[in-house]
């Protein structure tokens, strides 16, 4: 018996490959499209790619149009290829604006991009390219059912943002360009004003802005040991400091002992 039933299954999975290479060499676009169907209903995506990119071109205003077209897009989502994904979503929206799938396909269009979006570490293009296209998807259905979830997304994608902005800030203080530091660790605190970065960028411009001055010609070092310790205030001020408060202290001890060293000169 379990004989019968292997020499079955190989016959039904031979018979189920031959119909698809048959597919993928006939002219003939309804049997494409059949066998296309198929696959995508048993989850074969790839294969299913393979057919749909044979028959996409002149598939357009046929009555199944719109139904290929959405599993097209299913497909490449299914299978991670997110920038083909991402490209047939939109497509299928411009193309179908009164499509029942349309508010599904822009969705998961513009979730195709935040797929794309790297590590924090890496150009960040595609990070902004995937929130604009979420804010998008926000303005034009308002009251979406996948409203919740695209909003922690653009926050996620936010938050990446932000921290990619402070590790750049921050490194310029370890190569030891304080000059440049104190400009971007400004700009820092300005675009994310309520970052959970901001106690760390606060220290770190401190730290730039004493060893700038240190670092200085005679004739700017007060000027600039001054302005370290207003950097120092402004880390008190906000009540950021607690986690460096320690060596911020230490730090203040010497921009007021150079202070008065200098100041008498």
């Amino acid at each position: 018996m379990k004989k019968i039933l292997s020499i079955l299954l190989l016959t039904l999975i031979l018979s189920s490959c031959s119909e698809y290479q048959k597919a993928l060499k006939t002219e003939e676009i309804g049997v494409k499209y059949d066998v296309a169907s198929k696959q995508y209903d048993k989850g074969k995506y790839m294969k299913a790619i393979r057919l749909f990119e044979q028959i996409a071109p002149s598939y357009r205003g046929r009555p199944q149009a719109e139904k290929m077209f959405y599993m097209y897009a299913q497909s490449y989502f299914k299978t991670k290829q997110y920038y083909s994904s991402g490209y047939q979503f939109e497509s299928f929206v411009t193309s179908y604006p009164k499509s029942e799938k349309v508010e599904e396909a822009s969705y998961l269009g513009a979730l195709s991009y935040t797929k794309l979006s790297p590590r924090y570490s890496l150009d960040q293009v595609e990070t902004y390219k995937a929130i604009d296209k979420l804010q998008n998807f926000i303005n034009n259905y308002p009251t979406s059912e996948y409203l919740p979830e695209a909003n922690v997304i653009i926050k996620d994608l936010r938050e990446k943002l932000e921290k990619k902005s402070f590790e750049v800030a921050k490194q310029y203080n370890t190569i030891s360009d304080h000059k440049a530091a104190l400009v971007v660790l400004d700009n820092f605190i300005t675009d994310f004003p309520g970052t959970k970065y901001k106690g760390e960028a606060l220290y770190y411009k401190l730290d730039s802005a004493y060893k700038l001055a240190i670092n200085s010609i005679e004739s700017k070092k007060v000027e600039r040991l001054a302005n370290a310790k207003n950097a120092y205030l402004n880390l008190m001020k906000f009540n950021q400091g607690a986690d460096y408060k320690e060596k911020a202290d230490e730090m203040l001890v010497r921009i007021e002992t150079d202070l008065k060293q200098f100041s008498n000169k």
